[in-house]
């Protein structure tokens, strides 16, 4: 059986880490690997019902995460995190945890999160209406050495998942697309 990996995409809401995790499973697919995404606001109202906001509550919810993670590569599945997972700390955990990991920190400025940001979320932390929001009124602590870093303000969403791509394939981690006789173009 082949190994899985787990593609850990971090960084603040509305970065577009579900858009990118969408769109790495279904080329990872069209590749024939095995694929599943773990998205954090799905995770949230299925194993987290009930977690806050609280460092200890977002900390609990990673581990959540992170224990899936674990038990769907260790299958040879390619696992894709898409959770803003706002501490190092409980990131490096998961990585210790799962072995096979890449960290992909999504990162996109604050002015255009607010910018892209549809349902008012930002405007209203920034007001104070929200309490603990990351990135505003609680803390985002950026990936020190993630193996992959995708600038959402400035690249494409395909530009941002061909990085990935390119990683993944450096690493070993899922065939060439050229390889496998499947061409993307």
């Amino acid at each position: 059986m082949t190994q899985g990996v787990t593609v850990w995409l971090t960084g603040l809401s509305g970065a577009g880490k579900s858009t990118l995790a969408e769109l790495l499973a279904k080329e990872l697919r069209r590749r024939g690997e095995r694929v599943e995404i773990l998205d954090g606001d799905v995770v949230r109202q299925h194993l987290s019902q009930g977690l806050g906001f609280s460092r200890a509550d977002r900390d609990t919810n990673i581990r959540r995460i992170a224990f899936v993670a674990h038990l769907l590569s260790r299958n040879g599945v390619v696992v894709i995190v898409a959770a803003i997972s706002p501490y190092r700390s409980t990131r490096a955990e998961a990585r210790a945890l799962i072995g096979r990991f890449v960290e992909v920190y999504v990162r996109c400025p604050l002015e255009e999160l607010v910018r892209r940001d549809v349902k008012g979320l930002y405007a209203r932390a920034l007001r104070g209406e929200i309490a603990n929001f990351t990135g505003v009124s609680d803390p985002y602590e950026e990936p020190e050495a993630p193996e992959v870093i995708v600038d959402t303000d400035r690249q494409s969403p395909a530009e941002s998942v061909g990085r990935i791509l390119a990683e993944l394939e450096r690493r070993g981690y899922v065939r060439s697309a050229i390889l496998d006789g499947k061409g993307s173009e």
